[in-house]
């Protein structure tokens, strides 16, 4: 299965120059850095003993940040990398002042290009975020004795079936990870079918915030003063537009009424802003002008990194991802802000979540129009509960701490 598997990637690279391109003209790949992914390096290795991350994009960049803090202050570890697949990740790393961690985009999972990696950095320990489960990658890091965590594993119903149609190839590469730390109690189920032997249940590190002390929202307050206040985060194709037609049924009821628009990728701000045009509401980018024009219906955040002062600013929150069939996105930072949250009828990505949320009556499912005007007529005044906030970060530092420990095993 392997030497199938390995004729497939070689059949992707052989057309990859063709999607680079594409991928660089829309703004996906970073013109000068994509080389990184071919192991032509742009950092160098001056150490051995590198502690590794990897995570796909920003959800799970931002997951470990808390943790790649802590290690920084760690005199044992000497350098961190991080690698990951988008430039909207790498871009969020750039804005933190690491002095020992740098970032390099994750390498195509070719067997020899993996080998390459490996032989390069020299990590004594790799730790991969979530649903990061790459073959070759898995069966060198084997071979080179090199522990292997899954940290805050997630495997959903959906590719834990895809694994399960190869179930000899499956066993082989999931049997490698040393140590896997599930996020919820159904991946643990899934990960020990899949053939995992050291399971350890160490919470979802997304519980973790960062403190609102660290975000300056001074100029935005003034901005958007005597604004009242609608987030949509985290929205994807379809959601924008869902969220404008509740925008221009509320505008006549809630007085100063401006909905912010987080939108999960910002190269769709054109797209998302001709759309919204079209059913006649007036939008803004973030980066277009330092002062609100007094016509803005839509105020689209069309940076990364900024959302939590957005939501500091809101008292209600949409997450998007839920509306569409894509799973749901992370509704714990708008929560540890103490915002409301509604969401749609999809989140299985953090059904566990939503699921505790909905226990502490600060979210509610929405799936129509009407329904989610009704609730926003209720919440748009909510009052944030302090005390919830305060709960939410001091679990979120107890999961991080418990992950440390775990991973300090092998270091």
């Amino acid at each position: 299965m392997f030497f199938i598997y390995n004729i497939f990637l070689l059949i992707i690279l052989l057309i990859s120059p063709i999607i680079l391109i594409i991928r660089i003209f829309l703004g996906k790949e970073d013109k000068i850095r994509f080389k990184e992914k071919f192991c032509l390096f742009s950092e160098k290795n001056y150490v051995d003993g590198t502690i590794w991350f990897h995570g796909a994009s920003v959800g799970e960049i931002l997951s470990i940040i808390p943790i790649i803090k802590k290690f920084e202050k760690d005199n044992k570890i000497k350098r961190i990398l991080i690698t990951s697949s988008t430039t909207s990740s790498s871009y969020i790393l750039s804005k933190y002042k690491f002095k020992k961690t740098i970032h390099q985009f994750y390498p195509f999972d070719l067997n020899i290009l993996t080998k390459l990696f490996i032989h390069y950095w020299k990590p004594r320990l790799a730790i991969f975020v979530e649903s990061e489960i790459w073959p070759n990658m898995y069966n060198n890091l084997h071979k080179r004795k090199i522990p292997l965590i899954l940290l805050n594993a997630r495997i959903t119903k959906k590719s834990f079936n895809r694994w399960r149609n190869f179930p000899n190839f499956s066993k082989n590469i999931f049997e490698k990870i040393s140590v896997a730390l599930p996020q919820n109690n159904e991946t643990k189920r899934y990960l020990k079918l899949l053939g995992t032997k050291n399971i350890k249940i160490a919470g979802n590190i997304k519980f973790y915030g960062a403190a609102l002390s660290n975000y300056n929202t001074s100029s935005l307050k003034k901005k958007f003063l005597r604004k009242n206040i609608l987030c949509a985060a985290s929205t994807h194709k379809n959601e924008e537009l869902f969220i404008g037609k509740v925008h221009k049924e509320l505008k006549n009821e809630i007085k100063n009424l401006l909905t912010i628009i987080i939108p999960r990728h910002i190269n769709r701000k054109k797209e998302i802003t001709n759309e919204l045009s079209k059913i006649g509401l007036n939008s803004e980018l973030h980066t277009s002008s330092k002062s609100l024009k007094k016509n803005t219906d839509i105020y689209v955040v069309d940076t990364y990194g900024d959302a939590s002062k957005f939501y500091s600013l809101s008292k209600l929150t949409f997450v998007g991802g839920s509306l569409v069939s894509h799973g749901g996105q992370n509704p714990l930072e708008p929560a540890r802000e103490g915002n409301y949250i509604l969401y749609g009828p999809h989140v299985d990505n953090f059904k566990e979540v939503y699921q505790m949320l909905s226990s502490l009556k600060i979210a509610n499912k929405i799936n129509s129009v009407k329904n989610i005007k009704n609730f926003i007529l209720q919440k748009i005044n909510y009052s944030e509960n302090k005390k919830l906030k305060y709960k939410l970060n001091y679990l979120g530092n107890k999961i991080i701490n418990k992950n440390i420990l775990e991973i300090k095993r092998f270091i």
